[in-house]
């Protein structure tokens, strides 16, 4: 197989030059025969080999098919590479190269993506008719830990408008949080919604288009009156621009990885890139226009939003013996009066709202996303102190009170007293009741007189909760003196004489 520069030597000196084949060959030090060849209208122009030999793949040809027909109905990542499959056969005895399982793969996996592709027909979408929705997995740094976060991407049809938004997970009512802010940045909402089967989404795959939609899911389409719509299964071209929108936005947004102290700020700025990047990008039909400035023109067709969905996930909990409700391993607390009870828990993106069914609100914590964590309200435990001073001192509520320094001052100073603790307990009792600014007044006062003791604590407390007392005390007009009382003990003397018992 000679190059292709020596190729272009012999056609020119025969075809420009009008030399002789037999000239041309002894110029080029070719055969006669060669030079022919490629002086053919139909010369080859490279070498390929029709069948390639595999004498010790052999019988275990066959073996390595039914792995990689195996291996083709479970997910990419889980599909064992060619490596993996080579070294599986020597354990059964192969002997041969790993040239020759290599090649077997590649033709196997030629085969299959000549029988899948397909053809396709190009989609149109009306103004403000369409929002095609999808997840990705992006690696993010929040504070310092590299960590995987899971990116909600939407995708106005019309406009190509874009806009993500990241959480720790999946779940529906990150879901239905996303949607809010998405129809906030967008402006408003679009006539219908595509999403592929997610379990947050669909209950049930039924015939043809027919879908069985989640309750909570439907409560939030009928709140922003759009019609959901999902995909055929495995026909992720039926929303290809979201589908294409995640390979463009990763390259964009995570490439090379974004740091970030929070996930909020991180939020912040994928919002903000996604509006710069609208801003500079052609659009793909309107080519004389950016996607920002179609999507101005699709944004007053958007139907407008009165006020967002409240996206919250519902479940009922029973309060352990520890006043806390357990949600995904972390612990979470409610006051000590309802143990043992079963509570609404509201689920939204960021926060944890417990709620009793008579007296509502009981408890509200922002939302913890590790495990085997404890986040408390320390207020919920002080009342059983009142049963268990004991304790004060090694309860974990109460290793980190959140006090002013006058009070943690004369906590300190009570400690160091015997009994000291209960003193201090009393006085942590009189908060919920009397209120933080004016028990901090009373350790302002006692701090003044250089001695500290549980008397002391006590007694300026009576007193500044005597001076807040009426002072003025209305005596009717009935009960007024007319005149002065005499001082007469002649009186008494009468009295004892008449023998009136005294």
């Amino acid at each position: 197989m000679i190059c292709m520069e020596t190729i272009n030597k012999v056609r020119t000196r025969h075809f420009v030059q009008g030399k002789n084949i037999s000239e041309i060959a002894r110029e080029l030090n070719l055969s006669r025969n060669t030079v022919k060849k490629y002086l053919k209208d139909d010369y080859p122009l490279a070498y390929q080999r029709e069948k390639q030999p595999k004498p010790l793949l052999g019988s275990f040809h066959s073996q390595l098919l039914d792995m990689l027909n195996h291996d083709a109905k479970l997910p990419v990542h889980r599909r064992r590479t060619a490596k993996r499959l080579f070294a599986m056969l020597q354990e059964l005895g192969y002997q041969g190269a790993y040239d020759s399982v290599q090649r077997s793969v590649k033709a196997f996996k030629g085969n299959k993506t000549a029988l899948a592709s397909k053809a396709f027909v190009p989609l149109s979408f009306a103004i403000a008719e369409v929002c095609q929705f999808d997840w990705s997995h992006e690696t993010v740094n929040i504070a310092g830990i590299e960590q995987r976060v899971k990116v909600a991407h939407f995708r106005l049809a019309y406009s190509r408008a874009y806009f993500v938004v990241a959480y720790p997970n999946e779940r529906l009512e990150m879901l239905l949080d996303a949607h809010n802010r998405a129809f906030a940045f967008f402006g408003g909402v679009p006539q219908k919604m595509i999403y592929d089967n997610l379990k947050t989404v669909v209950d049930a795959v039924l015939r043809g288009k027919s879908r069985d939609f989640n309750k909570r899911f439907m409560a939030m389409a009928n709140h922003y009156v759009f019609e959901p719509i999902a995909c055929t299964p495995a026909s992720g071209w039926e929303k290809g621009q979201v589908e294409s929108q995640v390979r463009f936005l990763r390259n964009n947004l995570f490439l090379p990885m974004p740091s970030f102290d929070s996930l909020e700020a991180l939020n912040d700025w994928l919002a903000l890139r996604c509006t710069q990047l609208a801003a500079t990008h052609q659009h793909p039909d309107l080519t004389e226009l950016t996607v920002a400035q179609v999507f101005e023109q699709e944004k007053s067709s958007l139907r407008a939003i009165n006020m967002p969905f409240d996206g919250y996930t519902q479940e009922v909990k029973r309060v352990n013996t520890t006043s806390c409700i357990i949600i995904d391993r972390n612990r979470y607390s409610v006051p000590v009066e309802y143990v043992n009870q079963a509570l609404s828990v509201h689920l939204s993106a960021d926060q944890v709202s417990i709620y009793d069914k008579v007296k509502g609100l009981v408890a509200r914590h922002p939302r913890c996303f590790e495990r085997n964590q404890f986040i408390f309200d320390v207020w919920h435990y002080v009342p059983l102190l009142k049963e268990k001073p004991g304790a004060f001192r090694d309860g974990l509520p109460f290793k980190h009170i959140p006090l002013p320094e006058s009070i943690n001052r004369v906590k300190t100073a009570l400690m160091k007293h015997s009994g000291g603790d209960k003193d201090f307990i009393d006085l942590l009792l009189q908060i919920p009741e009397q209120g933080m600014q004016t028990i901090e007044v009373v350790c302002e006062l006692v701090l003044s007189y250089g001695t500290i003791t549980g008397a002391i604590v006590h007694n300026e407390l009576q007193r500044l909760l005597d001076q807040n007392q009426p002072n003025d005390i209305i005596v009717s007009e009935a009960l007024h003196l007319t005149c002065d009382p005499i001082a007469d003990p002649a009186r008494y003397d009468s009295l004892w004489a008449s023998g009136v018992a005294l």
